[in-house]
């Protein structure tokens, strides 16, 4: 049973070749090309109004500086949720379940923004790892912790993503396994773990969301650190 589980959770092949790198581009291939018309389609508007206004409240607090990543990170959420809402589709492979992608998302945007803090602004990087107005006893205790704090931070962004919707998934395949094994024997509590089935996927929907924008905008937390 603990196989069949996880097994939704690995990467499909086909005649040795993995098909995770198709899984990551087909989202490109679903977003609509800008068209040059004087007036866009509703598509076109309703995605370039959703950007526009990400892009404002997630770089409000970030100084001029820092807007140079809004690009990036726009580009990052979209590409991250349709990800998301792509493996929530029966017969589908959810790519940000895997560990290995996500850290491979998180370490190098992570590491540019301590790289840009540590050329531009050295003294403010490195006051991050002590608190003012620390007790000299501690002041030894408190850098290690906080240099540990800084290195877990790439790992809580890639793990947070994965648990998520690794839990939402295996939760959905467990409530249709029992309304399937329920069905012939008591239909009306089936019917009832079906209901609770698609409220759970509409959670699933929104948690899909959320962590795509969670993800982005602790990345930009630490871009403003930094810049």
């Amino acid at each position: 049973m603990t196989l069949s589980l996880f097994d939704q959770f690995m990467s499909p092949v086909f005649l040795g070749i993995p098909l995770i790198v198709l899984a990551l581009t087909l989202p490109w291939t679903l977003y609509p090309t800008p068209s040059t018309r004087w007036l866009n389609s509703r598509l076109l508007a309703l995605q370039g109004w959703f950007l526009n206004r990400f892009t404002q409240q997630l770089l409000l607090p970030i100084n001029l500086g820092g807007h140079k990543w809004a690009l990036l990170f726009a580009s990052l959420m979209l590409y991250i949720i349709s990800l998301n809402m792509l493996g929530l589709l029966p017969y589908t492979f959810t790519p940000t379940t895997q560990l290995s992608l996500n850290l491979g998302l998180a370490v190098p945007l992570w590491l540019a923004t301590v790289i840009i803090g540590m050329r531009n602004q050295p003294t403010v990087a490195l006051g991050h790892l002590l608190p003012e107005g620390t007790p000299t006893p501690l002041i030894p205790v408190l850098i290690i912790i906080e240099t540990i704090s800084l290195f877990i931070r790439p790992l809580a962004l890639g793990v947070r993503l994965t648990a998520n919707l690794t839990a939402g998934h295996l939760l959905i395949q467990l409530i249709a396994t029992a309304a399937f094994i329920l069905l012939p024997m008591m239909p009306t509590v089936a019917i009832l773990t079906l209901v609770l089935m698609f409220l759970l996927t509409l959670l699933e929907i929104a948690v899909a969301m959320i962590q795509a924008y969670v993800f982005v905008l602790l990345l930009s937390l630490y871009l403003q650190e930094n810049v």
